[in-house]
């Protein structure tokens, strides 16, 4: 089997669940199709600007065709002109099926009595394998005597739920290897659901899970205000479900099956709440790997779509949920408290040594790719509690602060001219948007003054930190920041001072002269 065809149409509930986007929808079968190695010499796909359960004649509705693997839009005008249309398409096909060019259809809500008549007439003739969706036209076509290996409903489908269980049907039938592509295909070429413990990236599901964090504090500092106290009951259903969040994320991440992982980490994510944000994660994980495996399994099954799809996102969750519940999740609790307590504890023995310490191994944190990997899990598991962090604050005053102060001196004072349209935008990014520290490595690697004034600075911040006793966050506007700290004037402090320190060490470095050198009687500075 090296040839398939793919006819169909928006259709009814096909259109809640990806027919509405039939560029989307296409373009998934093509990507799995090409995974298996199959070429799609032809496709007739009817797209209606509304579902096809109250469309009318005058409907608008797109033929979609293809032209060199290129999804191409052959017609546009009404549903009733599109239908006409379609039938020399429609005979086109027929045509490619009786000469034995195609070995496969694919079909999606299909009308076999006039649009997709001669198809499907070809297709009995030649007996070759059918596989689709749409409850009503497959049991037609089947009852016609079509060689029908695979058909389901839509219900509870996905894109790619239904793309994979067609290409994996047609190509067990032809006896061909196929690994289905689960993940961005910008990213992932191919993969397996051997691949999936190579998705599990613990870094990379924190980051994603930050503005979830971010908006919590952002409710902390609202419901401070006395006419907002009333948020408090929100920032507390909030933090409960900071583990449903992660666990949501890291089952889409570790499976990439789009609702049904999302659907997975819902269930585990919901079991997993007595676990905190540790236990929600393993929750979601154990989902997204379960979510593979038993996607796999059915379809070697021959499950239904919807049925594979039900196991897939609703058995996977519910079984690592259980388990989190019941196994994992007092552990895991006790393990975040643990963390946390050791973290308070080395704080509360000398709060300014903790933060001068914290503050100068930032930097060296942050450049050696510690900082995502150790120091951000740590912050968000005491953001998790209290809505702030005791590193969150020093994040803001040794690394954010510091960035704009080294900036700014290079806004002002450059070295030379150019230097001042590279600072400019990492000053304004990391004062109205809490990041980008990044933008002052061009200034600290170029100068060892610098480099060891941003130290000192970040140093001093922790410093103050500690002798205010400050919680606070990073990824907010400067000038919001204090509002989400438990001591505003205390944090507004610990930001400027460092601040300030940053700036006027890069600036006096700026205005030392530049030493010249010779080498082989050519000037050159160091």
């Amino acid at each position: 089997m090296k040839k398939i065809v793919i006819i169909g149409s928006s259709g009814g509930n096909l259109f809640n669940l990806g027919g509405a986007n039939p560029t989307k929808l296409l373009r998934e079968i093509l990507l799995q199709s090409e995974a298996a190695g199959l070429q799609v010499s032809n496709i007739q796909f009817i797209a209606a600007s509304e579902s096809m359960d109250k469309a009318k004649d005058t409907t608008k509705a797109a033929i979609y065709s293809i032209n060199e693997n290129q999804l191409i839009e052959i017609f546009q005008g009404t549903l009733n002109e599109a239908n006409i249309e379609a039938k020399s398409l429609d005979e086109k096909i027929a045509e490619q099926i009786r000469q034995g060019d195609i070995d496969g259809v694919i079909t999606m809500s299909i009308d076999p009595n006039i649009v997709n008549k001669e198809v499907i007439a070809a297709s009995i003739e030649m007996n070759i394998p059918i596989v689709g969706t749409g409850g009503t036209s497959m049991a037609l076509i089947t009852s016609q005597g079509a060689n029908v290996i695979a058909s389901s409903g839509t219900t509870g489908t996905t894109n790619r739920t239904r793309a994979i269980t067609f290409i994996s049907s047609l190509c067990k039938y032809g006896d061909l290897k196929y690994n289905p592509i689960i993940g961005s295909p910008k990213e992932i070429q191919g993969s397996s659901s051997s691949n999936v413990w190579k998705n599990i990236n613990i870094r990379g599901i924190m980051i994603a899970s930050l503005p979830g964090f971010i908006a919590m504090a952002l409710i902390l500092a609202l419901s401070r205000i006395p006419a907002l106290n009333g948020l408090s009951e929100v920032f507390d259903i909030m933090i409960n479900a900071l583990p449903i969040m992660l666990a949501v994320i890291a089952a889409k991440q570790v499976s990439d099956l789009d609702e049904v992982s999302i659907i997975a980490g819902v269930v585990a994510g919901v079991l997993s709440v007595k676990g905190g944000i540790i236990g929600g994660l393993i929750g979601g994980i154990g989902a997204g790997i379960l979510v593979q495996f038993l996607f796999n399994k059915c379809l070697q099954w021959k499950f239904p779509m919807t049925t594979i799809n039900i196991v897939a996102g609703g058995i996977s969750g519910l079984i690592s949920g259980l388990i989190v519940f019941y196994l994992i999740g007092p552990i895991a609790l006790q393990a975040g408290n643990l963390i946390k307590s050791i973290l308070e504890q080395a704080v509360a023995f000398n709060p300014v040594v903790a933060g001068i310490l914290a503050g100068i191994l930032i930097w060296p944190a942050i450049l050696g790719g510690v900082y995502h990997a150790a120091i951000l899990p740590i912050v968000l598991l005491e953001m998790e509690k209290t809505g702030n962090s005791f590193l969150g604050a020093v994040d803001m005053v040794g690394l954010v602060m510091v960035a704009a102060g080294i900036n700014l001196a290079n806004i002002i004072a450059p070295r030379d001219k150019g230097e001042a349209a590279v600072a400019t935008p990492g000053f304004l990014i990391n004062m109205g948007f809490g990041t980008f520290v990044e933008s002052a490595y061009p200034f600290m690697f170029s100068n060892k003054i610098v480099f060891g004034g941003a130290l000192i600075s970040a140093g001093l911040g922790g410093a103050l930190v500690g002798l205010f006793n400050v919680r606070g966050t990073a990824y907010v506007p400067a000038f919001t920041a204090p509002l989400l700290s438990n001591d505003i004037t205390g944090f507004i402090i610990s930001m400027l001072a460092p601040m300030l320190c940053a700036f006027l060490i890069t600036f006096v470095a700026n205005k030392m002269p530049v030493k010249t050198v010779y080498t082989e009687g050519k000037p050159s500075e160091k």
